[in-house]
């Protein structure tokens, strides 16, 4: 690496003035470790910091981010164009604030090497006068309040984008579109950055659709939603200490949970890292997104609770496009939707809903098939404790199609849905030691229509 400055400032002794340019080139680091750091140094009086890079490549894919001092400060991730960190406002992606004195680095992530040499070029460039405008709508993240007190099965979307990551739409086109789709809540689940939540406080004054926290936790060996956190998570792992099952706590720790996202898919450069490869407990997971878009994922949820998990099932379009995409692996927003049963709408009420097991997943969206599914006996989060219980399932939009029961992960029957409203009634017995767990799904032809979580039944005395 080499690095270079070229001080087009009038520096006084003590106050930092002007414009000072530096340039930072090298080789990628050969080795296993994923990111590097390229450190540079920032004196008292900057206002703003941009950066420009290159990986001087059409077949090498870098990806980019920028800490401070004290830690985070944003993560680009693929994008090409420059980014501005200022103290009053920073480009997408990136966390406006303080400009603190002392070593800063680019962070870059080693997506894909194919071309040797690899190589990458850098310009940071330090400035005592801001470029962009102040963004006075911006203010620290608080979890609103709860936005309606009924009981009821609320709808939106767990996975989606806007241009704080890599999508198209601004965060107000965002949800304009949930708006129309007629969402209860929609997370915008930005790729490693929490940029967007500094924004969510004027935006939730103006719209009646609950701004869910989080962002997508995204590495080369599996994506994963952070729900209800607010706080960037350390997604470089196997470096400096960071570690999958470290990431897993601080989302617990931050009173998330934590969600794999698409655990099949594999699009290759279309989505690097997009299938899940860790080995992590079962016990860990919160839920896993058994469709995510056209994408299933049931096969590898069914095996997670097999071993022992209790992940509740979810669905995300991962939309980003913001409704406008096109081709055959598009889904847009709320394709598919998922219902959360929740007390009240608000962040603790969609997330206690998501602990408890009591989701459904819309393949269709908001107004396809739909399942409501309970089981008699006292229920404790996703399992009841009943000695023998009556699993009853009520079904609507979807008349002309197949219901199926499963237990522990087989399918028990089949029933023609002939009504709208369909009902079926099952009287069960709990098993004399451990649980036995029961969902439905909805087949129209061969196609997934909706899915519901688990119910785990237990009996009474254990």
């Amino acid at each position: 690496m080499s690095c270079s400055d070229s001080d087009n400032s009038t520096q006084g002794d003590t106050q930092f003035e002007g414009e000072v340019r530096i340039q930072i080139s090298g080789e990628v680091p050969a080795g296993e470790e994923t990111y590097f750091f390229l450190p540079f140094e920032v004196p008292e009086g900057v206002d703003e910091i941009e950066f420009n890079h290159d990986d001087l490549s059409g077949e090498n894919i870098l990806d980019w981010g920028l800490d401070d001092p004290v830690g985070f400060r944003g993560w680009g991730g693929g994008k090409s164009e420059a980014a501005i960190v200022g103290v009053d406002a920073a480009s997408p992606s990136y966390v406006p604030g303080p400009i603190p004195a002392g070593t800063w680095e680019v962070v870059v992530g080693k997506a894909k090497v194919a071309e040797q040499p690899a190589r990458y070029e850098v310009e940071v460039i330090l400035r005592a006068t801001a470029t962009l405008a102040p963004q006075t709508e911006r203010r620290p993240y608080e979890s609103p309040p709860g936005l309606e007190s009924t009981a009821r099965w609320y709808v939106g979307d767990f996975h989606s984008h806007t241009v704080e990551s890599d999508g198209s739409p601004t965060i107000a086109e965002l949800i304009s579109l949930a708006e129309s789709r007629g969402l209860d809540f929609v997370l915008m689940s930005e790729h490693n950055t929490v940029s967007q939540l500094s924004w969510f406080p004027s935006y939730q004054m103006t719209t009646s659709v609950l701004l869910l926290p989080g962002m997508e936790f995204t590495t080369y060996a599996g994506h994963a939603n952070t729900i209800g956190t607010t706080e960037w998570i350390d997604h470089r792992t196997g470096v400096r200490g960071a570690t999958i099952e470290g990431a897993i706590a601080d989302a617990h720790a931050q009173g998330g949970l934590f969600s794999i996202n698409h655990p099949l898919l594999n699009v290759g450069d279309l989505c690097i890292g997009c299938g899940w490869q860790y080995d992590v407990a079962p016990e860990t997971i919160d839920a896993v997104e058994v469709m995510g878009g056209i994408f299933s994922g049931v096969a590898f949820w069914e095996d997670l609770l097999d071993r022992g998990g209790r992940a509740a099932a979810l669905g995300g379009s991962d939309d980003h496009r913001g409704g406008n995409g096109e081709g055959p692996l598009y889904s847009p927003l709320a394709m598919p939707a998922t219902r959360v049963w929740a007390e009240e709408l608000s962040v603790a009420g969609i997330l206690d809903g998501i602990r408890s097991g009591r989701t459904v997943v819309q393949v269709y969206g908001p107004d396809g098939p739909m399942i409501e599914a309970g089981m008699e006996g006292t229920r404790r989060g996703s399992t009841v404790f009943a000695d023998t219980s009556v699993l009853r399932a009520s079904v609507t939009a979807a008349a002309g199609m197949v219901l199926r029961l499963w237990k522990n992960g087989e399918v028990m029957a089949t029933f023609d849905v002939t009504g709208d409203p369909f009902v079926h009634e099952v009287a069960l017995e709990a098993p004399a030691s451990g649980a036995d767990r029961y969902r439905y799904d909805i087949l129209d032809g061969k196609s997934l229509a909706a899915l519901t979580s688990y119910i785990w039944l237990r009996r009474a005395g254990d």
